[in-house]
């Protein structure tokens, strides 16, 4: 949903698609690649280094699910930590000082993570957070590392307390106990502050500054329709950053002196400014700015304030920066529309830039994978829309190509830089993909992000309407053979086009899509709770006159006008959409005597994490497209 920040592990593999300009090239046929050997990409990601520096935490997905490895700077090898085979470990961090690591895991997709010590001789883990039926996520370390701060909800399923374990006795101690819906974010280094927001609604929220010493809590945030995120606190407890959108259509960073009061703006661009951080011994900080989809990092001195020349990485977006403890060696993550993200290594004294993974299929030529373009087009009152179009290399006005509307989750999501398997997939059999940032997507201002309130499966399914349309004048497109594709909210908006403009698509593919709003905002898991009232403001609040509404666009109060074939995939474990969703309006579809396939994972949740589900995933839906939606001639 709009307002909730997802896991790392969600956000590395859900939704997160690429945005750099494709030139154009004389039309050819690419060679064509089955999913499995795009599946033999790797996914990785990196946690950190070690005490000298010489070694990463990384985690990849080699062996078909998420392990915890140790990677070699010196010569790029690789050395497996954990060997899970059912369940998947995400790296967190090495425990300071020490060859030992924590990981996070949950069951099945249930999304009650907990965390995990493990030293590389022993087989067995310790679970840090052993309380039952709780969600805890890593908070970072104190500054003397020598206890980790865990955010959880292990007190009251609704809410999110601070806790502080020390790493010998590893004893939980609260640092702050929530009871009213403001959630940490930000712990300075002296424990003294605590920054804290509050959600409105999902365009609005609060910031509060707490004082732990005097037990004072300072409102930071105005009476403005403004949203605010604290970043970083500066280690003499004087200042504080954030980002805020308060008088802006788009986030600033903001430099607020704690013992004045007085914010001042220290950055600002055309783009959100999405996030900032400070070094170890703040020598540098670090701003992404998000940038028509795409990361601009930038690295500043952060004394002078003043940039530092910053590695480039031809047809790479760089979308993490990790500056080691000693200031001298960045961890950088860089993805591209052609290739999964690599890990590479910066020094800033030497300025030598070093590649450490290398992701693609050694078997997959890159020049047969498809780059990506920004296109907009006009919606149905003139409103420009941004997208992301993929063109396969294939298609011209005599191999004209079938297409897809993909619609990313949220609401509130955006379609951005990075790499997909199972669009490169598609595009390389054939199939054009033209990924919408309908309206309510984030990235394009606050305007633009609030237009869909209450307003659901009108504007923002007419603008993926209208995205159908700009493709059906493209001379390379079969404008007879275009269908829908989304997950989550994004699946929901799939179901919403089928039902309520049964004409405009010729097939929709729904990965675990909201049926019945009724039921979904009724049962929002209880650690949604700091957010949920911000959500009812946003969608429309189900225990009141709202109900009627949020009834009348639900698909499955609608799933009669359905007449076009549909391919569903669920997570029997999920807890966002509930597998009944799915199970119902299948159900529903084939009472109409449609082509309806179901395809139920019983390991997975929101989200699938396993290779071998994708891998099924991108397989049936490619078979589903093959069948019926791609025309004769194509």
């Amino acid at each position: 949903m709009k307002h909730f920040r997802h896991l790392l592990q969600l956000s590395l593999l859900l939704f997160i698609f690429v945005s750099c300009i494709q030139k154009s090239e004389k039309t050819r046929m690419p060679k064509q690649y089955s999913i499995e050997q795009l599946y033999e990409n790797l996914a990785v990601y990196g946690s950190g280094f070690n005490a000298d520096e010489a070694k990463i935490l990384i985690g990849n997905n080699s062996t078909g699910i998420y392990n915890v490895y140790e990677l070699s700077i010196a010569d790029t090898t690789v050395k497996p930590l954990t060997t899970s085979q059912k369940e998947s470990f995400f790296a967190v961090d090495f425990l300071p000082h020490s060859s030992k690591f924590l990981y996070s895991a949950d069951k099945g997709g249930d999304e009650n993570s907990h965390l995990y010590l493990k030293s590389q001789s022993d087989t067995s883990a310790i679970d840090l957070t052993p309380w039952p039926k709780s969600t805890n996520s890593f908070f970072g370390w104190s500054d003397d590392k020598k206890s980790m701060y865990v955010v959880s909800n292990s007190r009251d399923q609704k809410y999110f307390d601070l806790w502080k374990l020390d790493t010998l006795s590893w004893k939980p101690v609260m640092i702050y106990q929530n009871d009213s819906g403001l959630d940490p974010g930000v712990i300075s280094k002296s424990e003294r502050y605590i920054a804290l927001t509050k959600s409105i609604t999902t365009d609005k929220n609060e910031l509060f500054l707490f004082d732990a010493k005097s037990k004072k809590m300072t409102r930071i945030s105005s009476d403005n329709e403004a949203t605010w995120n604290p970043m970083a606190f500066e280690r003499n407890d004087s200042v504080m950053y954030y980002t805020t959108s308060d008088g802006s259509e788009f986030s600033y960073l903001v430099k607020y002196n704690i013992n004045s009061g007085k914010a001042e703006k220290l950055y600002e661009d055309k783009w959100d400014v999405a996030y900032m951080s400070l070094s170890e011994n703040e020598k540098f900080h670090t701003i992404f700015v998000n940038e028509d989809g795409k990361n601009k990092v930038l690295l500043f001195d952060h004394k002078t304030n003043q940039r530092i020349d910053f590695p480039e990485i031809k047809d790479g977006d760089v979308l993490g920066v990790n500056i080691s403890e000693s200031e001298k060696n960045l961890l950088l993550t860089v993805g591209s529309s052609t290739s999964p993200q690599n890990l590479y290594v910066y020094n800033i004294d030497t300025k030598n830039l070093k590649q450490l993974t290398s992701t693609l299929n050694k078997e997959i030529d890159q020049n047969d994978l498809v780059k990506a373009e920004i296109v907009r087009f006009k919606s149905f009152d003139g409103r420009e829309i941004p997208a992301i179009y993929y063109q396969p290399l294939q298609a011209d006005k005599n191999r004209k190509a079938a297409a897809l509307i993909f619609v990313h989750g949220g609401p509130g999501g955006q379609s951005r830089v990075g790499f997909s398997n199972s669009i490169q997939f598609f595009v390389n059999h054939g199939y054009a993909v033209l990924a919408v940032n309908n309206r309510g997507s984030s990235g394009y201002g606050k305007t633009f992000y609030k237009m869909d309130n209450k307003d659901h499966s009108n504007g923002d399914l007419k603008d993926c309407i209208w995205g159908k349309k700009w493709l059906a004048q493209q001379s390379n497109i079969d404008s007879t053979a275009i269908g829908i594709y989304g997950g989550s909210y994004g699946g929901c908006m799939v179901l919403g086009a089928l039902a309520f403009h049964p004409e405009e698509f010729k097939v929709g593919v729904d990965l675990f899509g909201v049926a019945n709003w009724l039921r979904t905002l009724r049962s929002i898991p209880a650690y949604w709770e700091s957010g949920r009232k911000a959500l009812y403001e946003e969608m429309g609040d189900p225990y009141s006159a709202d109900s009627v509404r949020l009834k009348n666009i639900s698909p499955l109060y609608n799933y009669q006008k359905i007449n076009k074939p549909l391919i569903v995939f669920q997570g029997a474990n999920d807890v966002r959409v509930l597998p009944v969703e799915s199970d119902e309006i299948v159900a529903g579809v084939k009472k109409n005597g449609v082509p309806v396939e179901y395809v139920v994972f019983p390991d997975e949740g929101h989200g699938f994490v396993k290779k071998e589900n994708q891998i099924t995933t991108a397989k049936r839906t490619l078979e589903f497209l093959d069948k019926y939606l791609k025309s004769p001639n194509n």
